[in-house]
């Protein structure tokens, strides 16, 4: 299952007013929000997010929902073996939230993928 993804945009601010419009009719509002990027929120998760295009920014990113954190970890060491570049060992990242268990890797075109475990459990 796809848990989320984003897209680069050159002119983040008129990039984001027009997805604010367009994805309202769909129930969807920016629901967090950092320097140069935002969350939208359909009610029941922050799935899609705009970031501001940096220079050398990655292209793409998207993360996949893993059932446990031994497949994040199994992602990420698979994904090494296979040619990804490393863009964030397996671990709790609490500053998105506690429970935030994920990994990080390049693919061979520059792409960011995560996958990511919501660990509830994790305080």
């Amino acid at each position: 299952m796809i848990a989320h993804t984003s897209l680069a945009a050159s002119d983040y601010v008129k990039a984001k007013k027009f997805y604010v419009h367009i994805l309202g009719p769909l129930g969807y509002s920016v629901k967090m929000e950092y320097e140069g990027s935002a969350g939208f929120n359909d009610g029941k998760n922050t799935d899609f997010w705009l970031m501001e295009k940096k220079e050398g920014a990655n292209k793409t990113h998207m993360a996949f929902e893993a059932k446990n954190k031994k497949e994040v970890d199994d992602f990420y060491t698979t994904a090494l073996a296979s040619g990804g570049k490393d863009n964030g060992a397996p671990g709790y990242r609490k500053e998105y939230w506690p429970g935030y268990y994920a990994a990080f890797i390049f693919d061979p075109e520059g792409n960011n993928i995560e996958a990511v475990f919501y660990d509830y459990d994790e305080k």
